[in-house]
């Protein structure tokens, strides 16, 4: 009995304080001198490429949707939670937000590169090419990258295509008032 009443004071005590370490003002140890303070905090876009570069894709994610609350819903921050989502595997979202980017702002060259990177992983080597086309037209053809990428994707439409027989004869047909029937023999 005596150690319960002791350790009820004790607590009551604790809960009182209003000096020392448990005060109320929480201002905690001052920093070391020549330690710049912070009073803003770095932009999201900035924190979200450098976690992409460090292969912290989920991480980079969360950054980029901050980042939607200080800049809104522009071609870079869709662009760029778009290309989270592509490393994560989630090529669905992935290619929905990149389509809204180049929706926003069709001359944004890496949202057209990163949809058709999507586009091919997708197994969509068509659009994909189309979307390195103009991603290549836009960026005058300066980025190697992206000329990587078209060539790639013109290599998938050739090996994907269906292709004709040689010894396939066609013939053709005229129906009448300009219209015409291919009939192969």
């Amino acid at each position: 009995m005596r150690f319960l009443l002791l350790g009820l004071v004790m607590a009551l005590a604790a809960c009182e304080a209003t000096q020392g370490p448990l005060a109320n003002n929480r201002e905690g140890v001052a920093p070391p001198r020549g330690t710049q303070s912070v009073t803003e905090a770095v932009d999201g876009l900035i924190v979200g490429h450098r976690l992409m570069a460090s292969g912290e894709f989920q991480l980079a994610l969360d950054a980029y949707t901050r980042a939607a609350v200080d800049h809104g819903l522009n071609a870079d921050v869709l662009s760029a939670i778009g290309s989270a989502n592509m490393n994560l595997g989630r090529l669905n979202q992935a290619e929905k937000f990149l389509q809204r980017a180049v929706q926003k702002d069709p001359d944004f060259v890496p949202a057209w590169n990163n949809l058709g990177v999507t586009q091919i992983n997708s197994g969509q080597y068509i659009d994909a090419r189309s979307s390195f086309q103009r991603a290549f037209a836009l960026d005058n053809g300066d980025s190697e990258e992206i000329r990587q990428n078209l060539i790639l994707a013109n290599r998938l439409v050739i090996e994907n295509s269906a292709e004709i027989p040689e010894q396939f004869n066609f013939l053709l047909v005229r129906r009448g008032n300009g219209r015409y029937l291919l009939l192969g023999q």
